[in-house]
């Protein structure tokens, strides 16, 4: 479980097919503190670590990830948002995030606002009744504030903190996001169904 808090940006140093899955090489001030079988949090997409050594350490993405995430897309010098699991001792300041991405949106505008920058996003339009007008939604694993939601598009705004310290700086009109409905949403949705 995490909160949609980004802790630092990692970099992808390589990737490589083993069958149908992704081994990823990341380098990050974090590597040293992780240990095997510890999950992480990658652009909102929970893997586990396989591999530690000095300052990188490696995971896995199994072919049901690399088909709903965007990681099938990371390269060497990709910037990876990462979050650790969180602890159940402290304050959540962003939203219960699973990191289990639903499926991949497109960032269709950025727009700077002296100081801050507004995103516009698609989504798939069946996730329609899990996204609500300032409700949280979990992109490329930072937890936002959704707005001016229609069925198949939603905007963000992006302070300049976050701005500066996720990948969002490199998101530009066309790239593939990784994004996780409300956990809450989802739950309601499912008990609605079954009635």
């Amino acid at each position: 479980m995490f909160t949609g808090i980004i802790e630092i940006l990692g970099e992808v140093i390589s990737t490589r097919k083993e069958g149908s899955n992704l081994v990823i090489t990341l380098q990050s001030s974090i590597a040293g503190e992780l240990k095997v079988d510890q999950s992480v949090s990658h652009n909102g997409v929970c893997l586990t670590v396989t591999n530690v050594q000095g300052n990188t350490y490696e995971t896995v993405a199994v072919a049901e990830t690399l088909q709903k995430t965007n990681l099938s897309l990371l390269v060497p010098g990709h910037k990876v948002n990462l979050e650790r699991a969180m602890v159940f001792n402290g304050r959540i300041d962003g939203h219960l995030v699973q990191g289990h991405v639903d499926g991949t949106g497109t960032c269709i505008s950025r727009e700077e606002q002296n100081g801050s920058w507004l995103y516009r996003f698609t989504y798939p339009s069946e996730f329609a009744g899990l996204i609500v007008e300032k409700g949280s939604i979990c992109m490329n694993g930072i937890s936002l504030t959704c707005f001016d939601i229609t069925d198949k598009e939603f905007s963000v705004a992006i302070i300049p903190y976050t701005f500066s310290f996720t990948n969002v700086q490199f998101m530009r009109p066309g790239h593939l996001i990784n994004l996780e409905f409300d956990i809450l949403g989802k739950y309601v949705a499912r008990q609605m169904s079954v009635r």
